[in-house]
């Protein structure tokens, strides 16, 4: 055994070494988990232990004299000597997690190794857009999202309970469809819809965790009735018609212009100047009140 300080080191004698038999463990939610601190090489009994979670640039204590801390507290346990083990694990336990050994009576007294943990989590039932009613020939969009699982989950779309491809015009069964589906986004875009993309749809979002689907939502294609429009149109037209016509006739026949006159001429009757005229309830018509004014 080498005795100089520098063979010492090159041969790890007396120096704490650490190694771990998963440092990127994953797991899904709920379950337990064991982080792997294992010392490979030391010369002291009782090294002390610590371990540290970092998380969005914040470190925190986990196992800290002797004693598991923070949010694990009551859910983990010091495995073996160095290892850490968590219970009922949750997403906000996916971090990177530090295991300190301190070797007081070895000459490289410190190790330390680093383990990130992944923690999976299974989607909720996405919320899924399936507009009612589309006419023919029209496009149309169908959405379905979901926020809760990680690694963030992959679509798919399915009509009567049959898959849809990614892409209608790679599959022969679908040639008469016309549409696109993103898996990442969750879209299914129809460029024109047919009659026979009528029927039931749901989405179903899928992650390494589990899946879980949105409740069904029928869509419905119609023919567009353009005899109806444009009859439609055409008797609106035909109101309008008779409307001006009528509006016309009146003024021909002097309507508007023959009211307009009787008004202006009750109100300016002619009468001399100097000459004062009243009319009185009893005789209905005007009597003389003033002589001329010579």
């Amino acid at each position: 055994r080498p005795s100089g300080p520098g063979g010492r080191y090159g041969c790890l004698t007396g120096a704490v070494n650490l190694k771990s038999s998963n440092r990127n463990p994953v797991v899904q939610e709920f379950e337990s988990v064991e982080l792997s601190c294992i010392i490979t090489d030391s010369q002291t009994n009782d090294p002390r232990i610590e371990w540290k979670k970092i998380q969005d640039d914040q470190t925190a204590y986990v196992f800290f004299d002797n004693k598991i801390q923070g949010d694990l507290a009551g859910r983990a346990e010091l495995l073996g000597k160095t290892s850490l083990k968590i219970w009922n694990v949750t997403r906000t336990d996916s971090a990177i997690y530090r295991c300190e050994v301190v070797a007081r009576n070895d000459r490289k007294e410190i190790d330390e190794i680093v383990i990130e943990l992944t923690v999976q989590v299974k989607p909720v039932p996405p919320v899924c857009r399936v507009p009612k009613a589309v006419p023919v020939g029209k496009s149309a969009t169908l959405h379905c999202q979901e926020s809760e699982g990680y690694p963030r989950p992959h679509y798919s779309w399915y009509r009567n309970d049959v898959p849809l491809p990614t892409d209608s015009r790679a599959n022969p069964r679908f040639r008469n469809s016309s549409f696109l589906l993103n898996p990442e986004t969750g879209t299914l875009v129809f460029s024109a819809v047919h009659k026979e993309d009528s029927g039931q749809y749901y989405c179903i979002a899928s992650n390494d965790a589990g899946s879980a689907r949105c409740e069904e939502q029928e869509l419905e294609v119609y023919d567009l009735n353009i005899g109806g429009i444009i009859g439609g149109v055409l008797v609106v037209l035909a109101v309008l018609a008779l409307i001006t016509v009528g509006i016309c006739c009146a003024y021909r026949r002097g309507y508007f212009i023959n009211n307009k006159q009787n008004g202006e001429s009750y109100k300016n009757t002619g009468k001399p100047d100097g000459v004062n005229y009243i009319r009185t309830d009893e005789e209905g018509d005007f009597r003389h009140k003033s002589s001329f004014v010579i």
